[in-house]
């Protein structure tokens, strides 16, 4: 395995598919980010921990919309609409303010602050479906040829020994 190729996909998405929804992406790409993604984001969890500073929190900001997109540009790959990546972020962002409002809700009026836990654990279920829907999209093979959102894309194989010139 060339581990190389897996850390040079990581940093190629991050920095020249920072912004990019456009294109599609293949299933061995995409995971292999994920992958590098969640040791990186252990690495600065592990490191912030030690120096007592949010550096996992940042670094998760940080990456939130390269990966956001490329999970955008994966369901482009199987013929969906790249969009629903965005719905994913949204309920998480919405369950967290959510989360936050009735944290402080509890602090200011007591256990009148409970009354939005039911709304909470609705929305937080929805966010856990909608969650693992998509996971089951990423999963699925793209489509063989072009479709409306662009070409096959190239193959990624990190077990294919790279040639350097």
């Amino acid at each position: 395995m060339d581990f190389q190729a897996i850390f040079d996909n990581y940093k190629r998405t991050i920095t020249e598919h920072y912004f990019d929804m456009t294109g599609r992406v293949g299933r061995a790409q995409f995971w292999y980010f994920v992958l590098a993604n969640f040791i990186a984001t252990l690495l600065a969890e592990i490191v912030g921990g030690i120096l007592n500073a949010p550096i996992g929190e940042f670094y998760t900001l940080a990456v939130l919309f390269p990966a956001t997109c490329l999970a955008a540009r994966r369901l482009q790959d199987t013929g969906r609409n790249g969009m629903l990546a965005w719905a994913l972020l949204i309920l998480i962002a919405v369950t967290q303010i959510a989360g936050i409002l009735m944290a402080l809700s509890f602090f200011f009026v007591g256990f009148l602050g409970m009354l939005f836990l039911p709304g909470l654990s609705i929305l937080g279920l929805l966010t856990l479906g909608v969650g693992v829907v998509l996971i089951w999209f990423w999963c699925q093979p793209g489509e063989p040829g072009p479709n409306a959102y662009g070409p096959v894309p190239p193959v990624f194989d990190p077990f294919r020994p790279s040639i350097v010139t």
